[in-house]
């Protein structure tokens, strides 16, 4: 349970659901973890809630989509606590989801906001973390895609094209700065039973996306966190440039997987 100790790991958009768990879990391993949110006070309540608990932890404020606040966090993180061995992009625009539809209704102002956070921010706080970790020789880098990344939908195009992008900008990082010691993956979660998708997702579609995974559940948290926090341990040292797809395998059947289960065996 000290896959993590003596490392300082950041966690964007850690203030519930996943990235919460992340840090949880990391913490939990030994790592001191800052958990980072939009609002400085929800972020440094999610980090106390880890402190109770005997972690390590403290919270900061984030605005993916300022370049100054990317910059600060990522000082503020190596002034407070000396070195930065792990960042987990986690966090990214969910506020325009009901604007996000096809590319013939797509609002250009939706498009560039889930792309300047989504893309631009997370490539930002990279870029800065990486000064960091050539110094120090070492670091892992998570980046946080989606399934949707990796298939087609009728809406959330600039979502899903973003989400591409970012596994994309993994394997550019892994390529350049492997020599060097660092590792960049993607971790790529399918549906996960968190508050925010039980809300938004009604039942009818819920019990659709539901039927399509092999695996007797959906998703949790946690089971984004354990694997999020073995590609941030020495114990993944020799995977770089990977995206993990964690979907309950989803992704990994022919399109109509759940209709044709429900017809039967096939006939003899």
């Amino acid at each position: 349970m000290n896959q993590l100790a003596g490392k300082v790991a950041v966690v964007t958009g850690a203030t519930g659901g996943i990235g919460l768990a992340c840090a949880r879990v990391m913490g939990e391993r030994g790592a001191t973890v800052v958990l980072t949110g939009t609002r400085l006070e929800s972020a440094e309540r999610a980090a106390a809630g880890l402190s109770k608990s005997g972690l390590r932890a403290n919270g900061m404020q984030l605005d993916l989509a300022s370049s100054d606040s990317i910059a600060a966090l990522i000082e503020g993180v190596v002034r407070t606590h000396g070195r930065l061995d792990v960042l987990h992009n986690n966090a990214s625009d969910l506020s325009v989801t009901k604007r996000d539809h096809n590319i013939e209704t797509m609002d250009v102002a939706v498009w560039d906001r889930v792309f300047q956070v989504n893309v631009r921010g997370t490539m930002l706080a990279c870029k800065h973390a990486l000064a960091h970790m050539v110094r120090q020789k070492c670091g892992s880098i998570i980046n946080t895609a989606s399934a949707l990344g990796l298939q087609g939908a009728d809406v959330q195009a600039a979502y899903a094209a973003s989400k591409a992008a970012v596994m994309q900008l993994t394997r550019s990082i892994a390529t350049s700065h492997g020599k060097l010691g660092i590792r960049c993956n993607t971790i790529v979660p399918g549906l996960i039973r968190t508050e925010t998708a039980l809300t938004q997702l009604p039942p009818p579609l819920w019990a659709i996306m539901e039927s399509e995974n092999l695996t007797p559940f959906v998703g949790v948290p946690m089971d984004i966190a354990y694997a999020v926090a073995f590609l941030a341990s020495d114990e993944s040292r020799y995977i770089t440039g990977q995206a993990l797809v964690a979907d309950g395998g989803a992704a990994a059947h022919a399109a109509g997987f759940a209709q044709l289960r429900a017809l039967g065996p096939p006939p003899t």
